[in-house]
């Protein structure tokens, strides 16, 4: 059995991710389930011994059905928030996450039939950037990340913690 990096300590969850952006024809893929009301992207906990890129590679494959390659490495980021959701654990959850952009393939085909690590199905949803204000989409930033030509390596931070 393969373990996430990650732990629980007092009333913290700390937990150590990767996340693919797939682009194609002016959509990004976006994963989401019946019990969450957001989508979020590709991606998923780094295992013990496991290279961030051999997590992303992985991740992408298990939910899409599809190898995708990577392009690079483009943010690091910081993420706080209090447990809600799947993660309505009461925790204060903080999230180092590398996001990969993946090369295009030039097609929006997927062979995907993915579950989440709670058990529930996922699908994967081609949204159009410039409509990604119109729904609730983790991480925050993608939508203004992707409408601007970023080539470097960037560091974001947010905090959606309250109080």
């Amino acid at each position: 059995m393969e373990y996430d990096c990650g732990f629980t300590k007092d009333n913290n969850w700390f937990r150590y991710r990767v996340g693919a952006i797939i682009v194609e024809n002016g959509c990004v893929l976006l994963a989401g389930n019946d019990k969450e009301d957001f989508f979020y992207s590709v991606g998923g906990g780094v295992h013990m011994n496991e290279k961030a890129e051999e997590t992303v590679v992985r991740e992408v494959f298990e939910e899409t059905g599809v190898h995708y390659q990577i392009d690079r490495l483009a943010i690091i980021h910081e993420n706080f928030w209090n447990g809600d959701g799947a993660y309505d654990t009461g925790l204060r959850c903080h999230e180092i996450a590398l996001y990969f952009l993946m090369k295009s393939r030039g097609t929006q085909e997927l062979q995907s039939n993915s579950y989440t690590r709670f058990k529930d199905k996922e699908t994967m949803h081609w949204i159009p950037i410039e409509d990604l204000d119109k729904y609730r989409c983790y991480p925050s930033f993608l939508k203004d990340y992707l409408s601007t030509n970023r080539t470097g390596l960037e560091h974001i931070v947010t905090d959606e913690r309250n109080g």
